[in-house]
């Protein structure tokens, strides 16, 4: 299992997503969705909920979840830390 880094998640949702954008214009704090970021749609965060249990054994479990984890690559990231070291209660 890989580290959990900010270039190992923009990779994810590079592979998992099919984003208009380069990676290089996805920072840590871009929003994932809504028109002043990605634009991801509920179809991606379902892919980025699946690849994230895959890489990491980490799940999201319901939309509260999602939508407070899958705001940023930061948000994310802390998400996957908090998981790993405490089990969601759900």
């Amino acid at each position: 299992m890989e580290g959990v880094t900010f270039e190992r998640l923009r990779e994810m949702l590079m592979t998992n997503c099919m984003l208009q954008v380069s990676p290089e214009e996805i920072e840590e704090e871009t929003p994932l969705f809504g028109p002043e970021g990605l634009g991801l749609d509920s179809i991606d965060a379902l892919q980025m909920t699946v690849a994230v249990e895959k890489e990491y054994g980490v799940a999201i479990s319901n939309a509260t979840t999602a939508r407070e984890a899958l705001q940023s690559l930061s948000t994310l990231r802390d998400h996957i830390l908090r998981q790993r070291t405490t089990p969601e209660l759900s």
